[in-house]
C-alpha cells in the first residue's frame, strides 16, 4: 500500500514518523493508500527548513519570484489531469468539479504573478526640507497554512502562492484525509524552480498543528476549516504572538423574491446547494422564499428537477455530484435530514437510501430537499455541509434579512429578484461578508479578497487578494534626510515640517 509522506527541503521524506492513517476512496469504501502523520521531529525539520530558506528568498527580486510563479502555472495547466484524478480518488468530487477548482485556485497563482507591481511601495519626495519619505513591504519570514479537506488544491493557491511571492517561505499542512493533490502540486512548484525550504508539506494532525500554532519562528498562521476549530486556531496563534487568519463555518441563505425568474433561480440552486456534495463553505444550503406563492413554487419546480439529478463516482463527467468526505460524515448529514423531519419539517425529496451501483460501499446521499423549516430546528442552526437544501417561508423581505443577520455565520448570501431597488438595498444593509445579486456563489475572483463576517472569520484581513498581500507582509516607512554638507544645525525640540 502507497504511503504519502511529506516535502521537507525539496525531498520527499517520512523520518521518524511512527503513525499514519488511511486515505479512504469515498465513492467505494475502500482504502488504496495511507497518509503518514507528522511527529514533532518532522515539523520542526519543517519549520528549520523553512527558516533557513528564507534569507536568500528574501532578498530575492520580486520579479525573479514572479517568473517561478509563471513556470508553476504552466505546469499546473499541463498536469491538470493528474491533479483532478488525485481530487476525485481522494475527495470523490466528480472530474468537472475538480477541473473548476483548479482552475480557481490557477487564477490566484495568476494574481501572485503580479509580484513586483503588488509590493511596489509609496514615495513621497520633500514631506518636509530636504527630506523623503518612503513605505516598503517586508515579508513576515516563516509562514503556514492549515487547510480542509474540501478543496484541496484550490484552498492551498488561496495561501502559498501570494505568500511566497511575498518574500516568505511557507509551510502548508493539508487535510490528513485527501493529501495527494497538495503533495503533488507542491512538488510541481519545485520542478518551477522554486528553491529547497521556500515550500514545505507536512502531512499530520492535531500534533502537527499544535505545533505550528507555538513554535516561535512561525510568524503567521492562514486556516480554513469549521468555525470551532478556526477559533481555537484563531486564539491559539495570537497568544503565541503571531498574525493569523481564521476562517469558519457557514450557513448560506438565499432569498427568493416574488418576482424572481423561478426558472433560472432553480437552475442556480441546484448547482450552489449540491455541488461538491453540498461541501463547500460558500454552499447555499437555505433557499427563504418570501410569500406562499414563491415558495410552492420554488419547491414545486426544484422537486421536479432534482429527479435528474445523476450522483456517482468521480471518472464519469455525467454525474453532477459525488460522495461524501468519510462513512462518519455521511452519518452526520443523515442525521440532519432526520432531526428536520421529527422537529417537524416536510422531506421533499428524500437522498436517504440512495443506491449507486457498482459503488454500494461508498458514502453516497443523495440530493435532498426540506420544507417548512424553521429557524429553531436543529438542522438549520447548524451547517450540514451535505447535499440538503432547506426551504423557509416567509412574508416579507425584511423578515428574511432579519433571519440571515440573526445567525451567527455571515459568510456568503444571495438574493433572487428583478427589483434593483430591492437588491440594492439588500446588498447595502445584509450582514454577511459576501454578497450576490442573482449569483448563488458569490466567491470573489482572485484579484478581490473572500471572507465572510460574524463567526465565519476570525482575524481583521481576508484571504487572498489585496488583503493577502497585506496579511503576508508588514510595512515599514522610512523618512530620509541629507541636507547640504555646508549647513550646520543647532539642536531642535519639535518635530520637522
Amino acid at each position: 500500500m502507497k504511503t504519502i509522506g511529506h516535502l521537507i527541503n525539496g525531498e520527499m521524506t517520512q523520518l521518524d514518523d511512527r503513525r499514519s492513517q488511511p486515505v479512504f476512496n469515498p465513492a467505494s469504501g475502500s482504502t488504496e493508500k495511507q497518509v503518514s502523520l507528522a511527529s514533532k521531529q518532522t515539523v520542526e525539520a519543517a519549520i528549520s527548513a523553512a527558516e533557513a530558506a528564507f534569507p536568500a528568498w528574501r532578498n530575492t527580486p520580486p520579479v525573479k519570484r514572479a517568473r517561478i510563479m509563471f513556470k508553476f502555472k504552466q505546469l499546473l495547466e499541463q498536469n491538470a489531469d493528474k491533479i483532478t484524478t488525485l481530487i476525485g480518488e481522494e475527495h470523490g468530487k466528480i472530474c468537472h468539479d475538480a477541473a473548476g477548482e483548479l482552475q480557481r485556485g490557477i487564477e490566484n497563482v495568476e494574481y501572485a504573478c503580479a509580484a513586483p507591481e503588488l509590493l511596489k511601495g509609496v514615495h513621497s519626495k520633500n514631506v518636509g526640507p530636504d527630506i523623503d519619505s518612503w513605505s516598503e513591504f517586508q515579508p513576515l519570514g516563516v509562514v503556514a497554512g492549515i487547510t480542509p479537506f474540501n478543496f484541496p488544491a484550490m484552498v492551498p493557491m488561496w495561501m502559498f502562492p501570494l505568500a511566497i511571492v511575498c518574500g516568505n517561505c511557507f509551510i502548508l499542512k493539508p487535510s490528513e484525509r485527501d493529501p495527494g493533490a497538495p503533495l503533488f502540486i507542491a512538488e510541481l512548484l519545485k520542478q518551477a524552480g522554486l528553491p529547497d525550504g521556500v515550500m514545505n508539506v507536512v502531512n499530520g494532525d492535531k500534533e502537527a498543528v499544535d505545533i505550528l500554532l507555538t513554535d516561535e519562528r512561525i510568524k503567521a498562521v492562514s486556516f480554513v476549516g469549521s468555525t470551532p476549530i478556526a477559533e481555537h486556531i484563531y486564539a491559539t496563534a495570537t497568544a503565541n504572538g503571531k498574525r493569523c487568519q481564521a476562517l469558519g463555518g457557514a450557513k448560506n441563505h438565499a432569498i427568493v423574491m416574488p418576482d424572481a425568474d423561478m426558472d433560472n433561480t432553480v437552475n442556480q440552486l441546484l448547482g450552489a446547494a449540491f455541488g461538491s456534495c453540498g461541501e463547500r463553505c460558500m454552499a447555499l444550503s437555505v433557499a427563504v422564499a418570501v410569500g406562499d406563492k414563491a415558495g410552492d413554487a420554488l419547491v414545486e419546480k426544484l422537486k421536479n428537477a432534482m429527479q435528474n439529478l445523476q450522483v456517482g463516482c468521480h471518472q464519469d463527467s455525467n454525474n453532477d455530484f459525488g460522495p461524501l468526505i468519510t462513512a462518519e460524515h455521511k452519518q452526520k448529514v443523515l442525521g440532519f435530514i432526520n432531526s428536520a423531519e421529527q422537529q417537524g419539517a416536510k422531506v421533499v425529496v428524500d437522498g436517504r437510501n440512495i443506491n449507486v451501483a457498482g459503488y454500494e460501499q461508498g458514502y453516497f446521499v443523495g440530493a435532498t430537499l426540506i420544507d417548512h423549516v424553521s429557524a429553531e430546528m436543529d438542522s438549520y442552526k447548524a451547517e450540514i455541509f451535505g447535499p440538503v437544501l432547506q426551504v423557509i417561508r416567509v412574508k416579507t423581505m425584511q423578515q428574511a434579512m432579519q433571519l440571515i443577520d440573526d445567525h451567527e455565520y455571515g459568510n456568503g448570501t444571495c438574493i433572487f429578484t428583478r427589483d434593483g431597488e430591492a437588491a440594492r438595498y439588500f446588498s447595502d444593509n445584509i450582514q454577511v461578508g459576501m454578497v450576490g445579486i442573482n449569483v448563488p456563489l458569490p466567491v470573489p475572483v482572485a484579484y478581490h479578497s473572500f471572507g465572510g463576517w460574524k463567526r465565519s472569520l476570525f482575524g481583521d484581513l481576508h484571504a487572498y487578494g489585496p488583503d493577502g498581500v497585506r496579511f503576508y507582509t508588514k510595512r515599514k516607512t522610512i523618512t530620509q534626510r541629507w541636507p547640504s554638507s555646508d549647513l550646520r544645525e543647532g539642536a531642535s525640540f519639535a518635530f520637522l515640517s
